[in-house]
């Protein structure tokens, strides 16, 4: 399976002032594989530990940061003979040891031609519960699930991915129908790992939703297991309040909706250790599409997200029957998984910034709005071929210097004002996004 992520990977590794690397992604994202994988490819031999099953190393860091003696404990628990040019090490599950992300400072400072990867699935939480966290000491990789162009390599579908790459709207319009076909495997599938491996190996999208509500029932076991107990009903609450939400014509998050009476505060808690540990995605509120975007943004209002299209609708229960009939799967909830697709392709690209706006006053609401460079690109995403746009031309009518994109089933055209882009291109030509 091929990841982007490989090509950060390999950059790092050719640093010259190459720092140890965080990767950041939830659980069953591919981290281990990833690291894993490069290390194959790149290095003559792999030290991996992982601190979540090696019990003899729990208390490796507590007394001291020798480098010297940490490299001899982790030779003598891997076998491995560490050679700072061609071995890889690395430290998987690095939250469940003590002292453990401190550390990597001292590597850094100490013993920089080592070549050392750290990941885990808690990491965001562990990094605002640990103080003394190496700032400026470690680079960051966020991972997250197979984006559409991922999935497309993955399926051998190669060809198709680089057509949109280049923008060959003629010859994308002619393969429309196989672009729609894929498009719809992957909204149930989604961009998990392993799902996408049983997808290609068998192609049974009852075994895909079986390792999906397992995965699912992997995260409700982590909030039992690492989040603190005065929280976790808050957590569960919350958490599944979330396609519901998705589901509302205005997509703001209410927190009244998770149970009468409910405030913002009742819920901070919960809901930071959600988006800490990289299970929700927020979706910040601007208040106008200024430069930068960033400096617009209103924290009291956000949509919320989750990590993954195919474990959206595992949530929701949706049967691999909506796939086969028409566009039903597109507008299922009212586009909510529509949405949570095209979310998941610009954070590949934008990372944390995204944003959406909505009018004060009125029911006007823009879903994204990214900045590419200098030029505000506000969004607006169309479940079907439905190519009214109310909203978005009100909102270019009063912001004339931003460059609107209307993301539909339909095909690739080019207005005086706005740019119509198939769903299915918006993770690969970047012509335009």
């Amino acid at each position: 399976m091929k990841r982007e992520a490989l090509k950060y990977l390999l950059n790092w590794k050719q640093k010259s002032n190459r720092k140890p690397l965080v990767i950041r992604g939830t659980r069953q994202v591919g981290k281990t594989w990833l690291m894993k994988e490069f290390g194959k490819t790149n290095y003559s031999r792999i030290a991996y530990i992982n601190f979540e099953n090696t019990k003899t190393l729990q208390d490796i860091f507590k007394d001291n940061f020798d480098v010297k003696r940490i490299i001899e404990a982790v030779e003598i628990e891997t076998g491995v003979t560490i050679d700072k040019d061609n071995t890889l090490i690395i430290f998987d599950e690095i939250q469940e040891v003590e002292r453990g992300l401190t550390a990597l400072k001292y590597f850094y400072e100490d013993a920089p031609q080592f070549h050392i990867m750290a990941a885990g699935s808690l990491l965001g939480v562990a990094m605002h519960q640990n103080s003394s966290f190496p700032v400026g000491k470690v680079d960051f990789l966020d991972l997250y699930p197979l984006g559409f162009m991922e999935f497309l390599e993955a399926v051998g579908e190669t060809r198709l991915a680089l057509l949109l790459v280049n923008g060959d709207w003629k010859l994308i319009k002619s393969f429309k129908n196989k672009f729609i076909e894929l498009l719809k495997h992957y909204y149930f599938t989604g961009g998990m790992p392993e799902v996408v491996l049983e997808y290609i190996s068998t192609g049974d999208f009852k075994a895909i939703r079986s390792i999906q509500n397992n995965i699912l029932t992997g995260y409700e076991h982590d909030f039992s297991k690492h989040a603190p107990s005065s929280i976790v009903p808050r957590i569960r609450l919350l958490w599944n309040a979330i396609p519901a939400q998705l589901t509302k014509e205005n997509k703001k998050f209410v927190y009244a909706a998770i149970k009468k009476g409910a405030r913002a505060k009742d819920f901070e808690a919960a809901l930071s250790w959600l988006s800490d540990s990289g299970l929700v995605y927020k979706v910040h509120r601007i208040v106008k599409p200024g430069l930068p975007l960033k400096a617009y943004e209103d924290f009291s209002a956000f949509k919320l997200f989750v990590v993954d299209v195919g474990l959206l609708g595992a949530m929701t229960g949706l049967s691999a029957k909506a796939i086969i009939e028409g566009n039903r799967i597109f507008e299922e909830f009212k586009g909510s998984l529509t949405e949570q697709f095209v979310m998941q392709q610009l954070r590949l690209r934008y990372g944390s910034e995204i944003f959406y706006w909505s009018a004060e006053k009125s029911r006007g609401e823009i879903d994204f709005i990214v900045q590419k460079d200098e030029t505000i690109i506000p969004i607006e995403v169309k479940a079907e071929e439905n190519l009214k746009a109310k909203s978005l031309k009100s909102f270019f009518q009063k912001y004339t210097q931003t460059k609107p994109v209307r993301l539909s089933m339909s095909d690739f055209r080019e207005e005086s004002w706005m740019t119509n882009m198939p769903l299915y291109a918006v993770g690969g030509n970047r012509s335009v996004l």
